[in-house]
């Protein structure tokens, strides 16, 4: 069975190179990946803090093995395939970091069975009735954190509202439930521009959860977890006082998106597609490849960023970025390199068959259109292994 064709690693490996993979297929630089990885496990240390890796960008057994603590965990999910699939792995401290839904209680209580510490988070007095009568029904109390809202971005308890706070975990705790503590992410961290923004809204994110903690014990409630959790505001907070574990995910391989905020540079980008040149719009400056948005992703997230690199910011075989020249636009099946708007960049001679890596604009996005990645180590050409990965919910 060839490399391109299989889906596992080990006995069916063989070695290839990139000339000899079928196209378009997903990248991963095995040596930037680790940078980042030891890059981050160093920052949660020294801020002394335990640090849960949100798995839901490689959603990958092994990429995952390399970025927990411990075989078992700690870990953060956002669907019931991901802690399902974990689970099966031997993960057992797990996170599920998405508001739950009725409807999905009896999938939790089905991992705890299986002695798998699975906790849920929610932010309402709604859920947190089903929530302890599902505990009473099955006779397996589950526990719970709630969800703060740190910056208005999404979900969440508002860190001053401490009657609400009070009873969501009344609720929980005289239903037969366990409540753990507090949670919060800082997804308006995405839209910083400065390094001073960025510290900021690390602070602020810390004070959201400490400041709720603080109304919860205040009153007796436990709060053995206060957990905080975005890639930009890992890297930039500064103190983590009163916090107890932070989380992130797109850190492990990074994107165009985390570049154009400042957490990272270009070349730490350990995710790419590989691509083959299909034909020339010569007249137009366009050289059309066979990774189109199915491949690349519809996210446009550099858009409204300081460099817009379309669809993709484009390197040769070898990973070395060609200055300003990108994804301009993509159908379904077609990419259209030509180069950024406003730059003197000129176009490369490239044959038709030529290959090419392509920088991604956000790696969650990307990543989830395949089932594997293809290992690489640096600017070798070398496929090392495959890793499989999986998606759905």
């Amino acid at each position: 069975m060839s490399l391109a064709m299989s889906n596992q690693p080990g006995a069916d490996y063989c070695p290839m190179t990139l000339e000899d993979l079928r196209t378009p297929c997903l990248l991963l630089d095995s040596r930037k990946m680790d940078r980042n990885l030891e890059r981050l496990k160093g920052r949660a240390a020294a801020l002394n803090v335990s640090l849960r890796p949100h798995l839901k960008t490689a959603k990958s057994v092994p990429v995952a093995r390399r970025a927990m603590e411990t075989p078992k965990g700690p870990a953060t999910v956002s669907t019931l395939l991901e802690a399902n699939r974990f689970a099966d792995a031997g993960v057992t401290d797990i996170l599920y970091a998405v508001g739950i839904a009725p409807g999905k209680l009896d999938e939790v209580i089905a991992l705890r069975t299986r002695n798998i510490d699975l906790t849920i988070i929610l932010d309402s007095e709604e859920q947190a009735v089903a929530v302890a009568e599902a505990s009473r029904r099955s006779g397996q109390p589950l526990p719970a954190l709630i969800e703060i809202d740190c910056d208005g971005h999404r979900s969440g308890v508002k860190p001053n509202d401490s009657e609400k706070l009070l009873r969501i975990a009344t609720t929980l705790i005289a239903g037969g439930a366990i409540f753990r503590g507090v949670m919060t992410h800082a997804g308006e961290s995405y839209g910083a521009r400065t390094q001073e923004r960025l510290v900021e809204a690390a602070e602020a994110e810390r004070l959201a959860v400490v400041d709720a903690a603080s109304h919860l014990q205040a009153a007796g409630m436990p709060c053995t977890i206060i957990s905080v959790g975005s890639t930009p505001t890992a890297h930039f907070a500064r103190d983590l006082t009163g916090v107890t574990e932070m989380r992130a995910g797109v850190y492990m391989f990074f994107d165009l998106v985390m570049a154009g905020i400042g957490v990272c540079s270009k070349d730490d980008i350990a995710l790419s597609v590989l691509t083959t040149v299909i034909g020339h719009q010569r007249e137009k400056r366009w050289i059309i490849v066979d990774a189109g948005w199915m491949a690349m992703s519809r996210d446009r997230g550099t858009a409204k960023q300081a460099i817009d690199y379309g669809y993709g910011l484009v390197c040769d075989l070898s990973g070395q970025i060609v200055p300003d020249l990108i994804v301009l636009d993509a159908n379904q099946e077609h990419g259209i390199i030509a180069p950024r708007p406003g730059s003197n960049a000129s176009i490369p001679d490239l044959k038709i068959g030529e290959r090419l890596r392509i920088l991604p604009n956000h790696a969650c996005a990307t990543g989830a259109q395949y089932d594997r990645y293809h290992v690489v180590n640096g600017n070798s050409e070398a496929v090392e292994t495959i890793f499989p990965r999986f998606g759905g919910w």
